[in-house]
Formats: C-alpha cells, sequence, structure tokens
C-alpha cells in the first residue's frame, strides 16, 4: 500500500475488528488474532503493506504506554520490595539462558562473539505479548505473574550493557569510537535524571492541570509525560518502555495515578494492538519456506531450552508451585521484540550477515506467535488435572505465646491486626491462600500459611494458650468449619466471627460464636454521617443510629429463634417496621433541616429503614444470596 496515514489506519481498525473478535471466539486470545492479521497483510502475506519499520517504529509507543500503566500499579516502596525477584531471578534468568543459547551456538562453529550477542538476544523475551496474555486472563498478580513482570523488568534494565558491548564485541568499530563506557554513563544519567526530576516536577505539573480544569489539557499532559519520558531515554541509548515505566513509578503514590490511568489506557490498547499486528508483519514467510528445517529447529530449540531453564528458576529461585512454574515458563519461552534490536545492531557491526539476521527475525517472529496458543493450551491442561495436595501448613514458630488468633489476613483481619499490634499483643495470623501470604511477608508481616480448620495446626500454633479467636475468613462454609473446629476443641474459648450475611450469622450463632455483620457497623457510620450533613446534630444523629443498632441486633436474635419459618421471619420484619416508626417518630421536628421534623419526610425515612431491613431479611430467607 502506498496510502497515507488514514489508509494505514483503516486497514489496522478492519484488520482488528475482524480478527481479534474471531480468535477470541475460538478462546485463542486476542494477540494471536492481531498476530495473524499482521502476517496477512505483511510485505510477506498479502502485500498490503509493504514497507513495515515505520509501522513497527510508530507502535512501540503501545508498548511504551503499556509499561506506563504498569509503573502506575508499583509505588516505589512495592518496587523496592521487588528488588529480589528482579536481579534474583531476573538476573540468573539472562545469564544462564545467555550462557545455554549462546554454548549452543558455538557448537554449531558460530564465531564467539556472534554467538555471546545472539545467545543474549535471544534470553529476552517479549514485554508486550507476555503482559497482555497475562492481563487477558488476570493473572498479572498471580505467583508467576509477579514473578514475570520481574523478570521482564530486568531484561528492560539488561538492555543498556548489552547495547553498548555490541559494538565492542564487532572489534574495529568499538576501538575506533570508544562509546561503550560513554554509553553506560548516559544511561546512568539518563534515569538519574527521570527519576529526580519526575520526583520533583510531576506532582507539581499535574496539580496545575488540574486546577486548569479541562480534561483535555490533562490528557495532553499525560501523554507529554508518557512520550516525553520514553524520548529521553530514547536518547541516552536505552529503551523507550523503561523511561515510561519509571515515570509511571514515579506517580503510582500521587492523586493522579487513576485518572492517568483512565486516560491512557485506550491509547495504549489500540496502539498495543499495532504493535502486534507489524511484529506479524516482520514473520518472513519466504525465509521459513527456504530453509523451514533451519527456522523450525530454531524455533523447538529457543522454546525448549527457556521453558526449561524458566521452569527451574521459577521452581528454585522463585519459589513457585509446578502449576505456576509451568506458567512462568509459557509466558516467557518466547523471543523478545528487543532482539530485533539486537540483530539490527549486530549486523551494523558486523557480527552477522543479512541472511542470518533474517533467520533469526524469522524464529523470533514465529516464537512470539506460538506463544499465545502454548500458553492457553497449557492453563487447560492444567485446570483439567487434579490440583496437587498443598503442604498441611507452615511450622510455626513465636518468640511469645500468642493471645490472639487470627484465621484469616483479608482486608479484615489485617484492620484487626494492625490495632492489636499498636497495643504490642502478641497474635498469630493464620491465612489459607498461599499467594495472601506470599503477599504480606513481602511488608514483614508475620503469617503462617494452613487451614485454620485443621485441628493438628491449631496445636502446633498453641492455641490451648489463645484467649480470643477472631475468625475473619470471607468464604462461608471455611468460617463455619473452622468455628466447629474450635469449639470442639477448645469449648470455653471466646470466638469473634465475621459474618457475611444474617443467615450466616445465625449458623455462627448456633455454633455460640459472637457474631460481627461485615458491612452492618460501617453501613452505620455512614448513615449517622449522611444524618449530620443534613442537618441533624452529632450526637443526636449518633443517639439514633445506636438506637438502631439495638434495635436491629434485638431483630436478629429474635430472628434467630424462628430462623427456619419464613413466615414467622416476615412477620418480624413488619413488626419492626411499626417499632421503628414509634422509636423515631417521637424525636420528629428536633432536626434543624425543617425536612426533617416534616412527617413526610419521616415516613420516607422510615421507608428507606424498612427497604434496608427487608433487603438483608430477604437475603437471609433466600440462603443462595451473598
Amino acid at each position: 500500500m502506498h496510502g497515507g496515514g488514514l489508509e494505514l489506519a483503516l486497514v489496522f481498525l478492519l484488520a482488528a475488528v475482524v480478527a481479534v473478535p474471531v480468535f477470541r471466539r475460538f478462546g485463542l486470545g486476542a494477540v494471536l488474532g492481531y498476530l495473524a492479521a499482521g502476517v496477512v497483510l505483511g510485505p510477506f502475506g498479502l502485500r498490503v503493506i509493504r514497507d513495515v519499520e515505520p509501522v513497527l517504529a510508530a507502535s512501540e509507543i503501545g508498548v511504551v504506554m503499556l509499561l506506563f500503566v504498569i509503573g502506575l500499579e508499583l509505588s516505589p516502596a512495592r518496587l523496592s520490595v521487588m528488588r529480589k525477584p528482579v536481579f534474583g531471578a531476573g538476573g540468573l534468568q539472562m545469564l544462564v539462558t545467555g550462557i545455554a543459547l549462546a554454548g549452543i551456538l558455538l557448537i554449531r562453529n558460530l564465531e564467539w562473539a556472534a554467538a555471546i550477542v545472539i545467545g543474549l538476544g535471544m534470553a529476552f523475551s517479549s514485554t508486550a505479548v507476555g503482559l497482555q496474555l497475562l492481563a487477558e486472563r488476570k493473572t498479572l498478580t498471580s505467583g508467576h505473574g509477579r514473578l514475570a513482570f520481574a523478570i521482564l523488568l530486568f531484561q528492560d534494565l539488561a538492555a543498556i550493557p548489552l547495547l553498548a558491548a555490541i559494538p565492542l564485541l564487532g572489534g574495529a568499530h568499538a576501538a575506533e569510537e570508544g562509546i561503550s563506557w560513554l554509553a553506560v554513563g548516559k544511561a546512568i544519567g539518563a534515569i538519574a535524571a527521570v527519576v529526580i526530576g519526575g520526583r520533583l516536577l510531576l506532582r507539581h505539573l499535574f496539580r496545575f492541570v488540574a486546577r486548569i480544569d479541562m480534561p483535555e489539557v490533562f490528557t495532553a499532559t499525560a501523554l507529554l509525560t508518557v512520550l516525553g519520558a520514553a524520548w529521553f531515554m530514547q536518547l541516552a541509548g536505552l529503551t523507550m518502555g523503561l523511561g515510561a515505566f519509571l515515570a509511571g513509578v514515579l506517580l503510582a503514590d500521587s492523586e493522579f495515578r487513576h485518572e492517568l490511568e483512565a486516560q491512557i489506557k485506550p491509547f495504549e490498547g489500540l496502539l498495543l494492538g499495532l504493535f502486534f499486528i507489524a511484529v506479524g508483519m516482520t514473520i518472513d514467510i519466504a525465509a521459513v519456506r527456504s530453509d523451514p528445517w533451519f527456522v523450525w529447529a530454531g524455533v523447538t530449540l529457543l522454546m525448549s531450552v527457556k521453558f526449561a531453564l524458566l521452569y527451574g528458576i521459577g521452581r528454585l529461585a522463585g519459589g513457585l508451585q509446578t502449576r505456576d512454574a509451568l506458567l512462568l515458563a509459557c509466558t516467557l519461552a518466547l523471543g523478545g521484540e528487543f532482539a530485533f534490536v539486537v540483530f539490527g545492531d549486530a549486523l551494523r557491526a558486523g557480527l552477522i550477515t543479512p541472511e542470518l539476521r533474517g533467520h533469526l527475525v524469522a524464529i523470533v517472529g514465529v516464537s512470539m506467535a506460538l506463544t499465545p496458543p502454548l500458553y492457553i493450551a497449557m492453563s487447560r491442561w492444567l485446570s483439567m488435572k487434579k490440583a496437587p495436595e498443598p503442604e498441611k501448613f507452615d511450622k510455626i514458630e513465636f518468640d511469645e505465646e500468642p493471645r490472639v488468633l487470627i484465621a484469616g489476613m483479608g482486608r479484615f483481619g489485617q484492620v484487626i491486626a494492625r490495632l492489636l499490634a499498636a497495643q504490642r499483643i502478641p497474635f498469630l495470623a493464620i491465612e489459607h491462600s498461599q499467594e495472601q501470604v506470599e503477599f504480606m511477608r513481602r511488608f514483614g508481616s508475620k503469617i503462617f500459611y494452613g487451614d485454620p480448620a485443621n485441628s493438628e495446626l491449631l496445636r502446633s500454633a498453641g492455641a490451648q494458650h489463645v484467649s480470643v479467636f477472631v475468625i475473619a475468613i470471607d468464604d462461608v462454609e471455611s468460617s463455619l468449619r473452622t468455628v466447629r473446629t474450635i469449639r470442639r476443641l477448645y469449648p470455653e474459648a471466646t470466638v469473634f466471627a465475621r459474618a457475611r450475611n444474617r443467615r450466616h450469622a445465625w449458623e455462627l450463632m448456633d455454633l455460640g460464636a459472637k457474631v460481627v455483620r461485615e458491612t452492618f457497623h460501617s453501613s452505620l457510620v455512614m448513615g449517622e454521617r449522611v444524618l449530620v450533613k443534613l442537618g441533624l446534630e452529632p450526637e443526636a444523629a449518633a443517639s439514633r443510629a445506636r438506637a438502631f443498632r439495638k434495635h436491629d441486633e434485638a431483630l436478629l436474635r429474635q430472628q434467630y429463634l424462628v430462623q427456619d419459618d419464613d413466615q414467622a421471619i416476615l412477620q418480624t420484619v413488619q413488626q419492626s417496621r411499626i417499632e421503628l416508626e414509634a422509636l423515631f417518630g417521637a424525636d420528629r421536628g428536633e432536626g434543624v433541616l425543617g425536612g426533617l421534623g416534616d412527617p413526610r419526610a419521616e415516613g420516607r425515612a422510615t421507608a428507606a429503614d424498612e427497604g434496608a431491613m427487608t433487603s438483608e431479611d430477604e437475603a437471609s430467607i433466600r440462603p443462595g444470596d451473598a
């Protein structure tokens, strides 16, 4: 195609509209749809677009924006916590993969300098494909997702010295120009400039723009920040994505984080699709046809070696279970877009021939095309297999006997734990989710893995010395099972249990637990503040909230006695309406706002109370409701 930008945009949008829904319909994912569209439209397919280089260069902005959005999810504090997997697992992956692939090439009688460059170039994995696969399946925060991101982040950092070393390995060019140490110095200076300058300027810039209150100016500023950081890094010889990622990290703990993400997301999705189409266009079908054995042997060798090494790194360095280690290997076994840059520089330095570069680009492109179906197949195979038996529980050691045992360390349990820690009360926390345990341990929390309903675990945790058990588990069945175990082993213990709804609360009361409904008290606090905002005196609002709480807790106990009789529960609801009307009817006219004293307004308030009560009672009558 010889047309301008409008024709290119139309072709891209048409490919996205046609290919992506078809591939997703068959469960193959959007990435594979984009790649297939690129192969068909590119110079090695129907030749709708003959010159790929401009498209590939423009499409890299999609990867840049993806890394900016990911940076927004990582505050500097969280990034500091990740330094061990980044430099440990990431560094080990680059080292062992580069050495293994270079060693194989040396056996094939390739010159040592070329073997090193190709081996390290092939050690890189595609950030765009890998992260998009994880994002599509909502596994970025899983164990293998976090480790994959850490490895990809180290690869972006490793690109700096490799680019500087290629001319040196090329021989004469490096000897004459001596650019190696200069490139390293420029890279370090650029990173420092972005971090320090961004920390000092970015928040002030966005605060100023926010005060202007013009959405289009805010959008323009967000794009300027992303592309400016990427351009600055490119000037220093680094990857554009690294600059955008650093800009995102610097804004991750700012008040503008969510607005920035909302502004960038639409651009990121479209441009990332363009990137995958451009990558598909680079897959040289002619090279594959001319020497299919070399290309397919190269793809098989590359992906099998990287798969085996990544699996081992995931198990040993990353501490992943078998399932997560397999998914990690599937995600990163492909070649990466950075390999295109490495092979181009190696060609200019005289390390490889144009023919070899064409074959290497074909190998990387085919590996990128094969990764989505490989990941999907592995996910489905693992989901069909019976999940391996997890470890029963951690070995528990504590400095002093705990007075409180908290079962479940989600949002509910964490608040209780923080309150106890502030009072220096020794407690023990047990969580059944291995991912949550790993996450909490990264922030220094003393938490142990295991099923709190396991009697052996409770004994090893010293539960016989515990004064209070706090059951903060979200799952209803797990919560009831845990309370039953504790009641059986320690019938005299005090048990506070989180209840999802009235039906759950009654079942816990059957077991003798003291019930705290998870949303009831917070709803009362908000309701009290609403009354104050409407003009009621704070003391009067607090008094009405206390009266409502006392009334509802009495109703809960009354309904508990007739919980198996739906008709009786409905009668208690109707009686409750009458009592509430009588309770608050005596206070009519006390509010500062006239409407609060209006009988019609009071009637509307009673109706609101009635509706709220009926909603929860309906949940108790229909056990399937949460």
